[in-house]
């Protein structure tokens, strides 16, 4: 199989990063870690509870859901059939199914942009100032822009409905005249 992922560049391991944000990004294989269910409690934090339960089949609410991820694992585990000798749940492959289904796409969830830092903020705005001696900044409402527009469609719209009327009412005519030639 192959995945086409669409990202805005490269998704890289930068310095800043902890393990968990490069298993999340996807530069590391669900596959290849050692411990997979340690990186569960990051998803769920991430990952709204009704997204996991409706993509794994589980109640998100009441006293048949998992109240922690360990509970949560076993649950996918049993549900996937995923099981060890004397039917114990494997952690380690549901742990491994989730990430991979979280690196994929299939448990949706969205990364809010970074804040821009106040300070960048402040620069900018003297920046602007500074480079327009003289030139005073007045401040738009703009919530009515396009109003003006608005009107003249309407306008313009009643105008065409006129023209269509007084074209239907002489060939309305017309039809009657042509009516009154055949009778001859």
């Amino acid at each position: 199989n192959i995945y086409l992922i669409d990202c805005p560049g490269v998704v890289v391991d930068t310095a800043g990063d902890t393990e968990a944000d490069s298993v999340l990004k996807g530069v590391v294989r669900a596959e290849r870690l050692e411990h997979p269910q340690e990186f569960i409690p990051d998803v769920c934090n991430v990952v709204k509870r009704e997204h996991i339960a409706a993509q794994y089949g589980l109640p998100k609410d009441g006293d048949d859901t998992w109240k922690d991820c360990t509970e949560l694992l076993e649950m996918i585990s049993k549900k996937m059939g995923r099981l060890l000798k004397g039917g114990e749940p494997c952690l380690r492959s549901a742990a491994t199914s989730m990430l991979h289904d979280f690196q994929r796409g299939r448990l949706p969830h969205y990364v809010a942009p970074p804040e821009l830092k106040e300070d960048e903020e402040d620069n900018a705005k003297v920046e602007i100032n500074n480079n327009m001696d003289g030139v005073k900044l007045k401040k738009q409402n703009l919530d009515k822009i396009g109003e003006e527009h608005l009107k003249e469609k309407e306008t313009a719209g009643e105008e065409e409905k006129e023209a269509d009327t007084k074209m239907n009412e002489s060939n309305d005519e017309d039809d009657d005249s042509d009516d009154d030639d055949d009778d001859d």
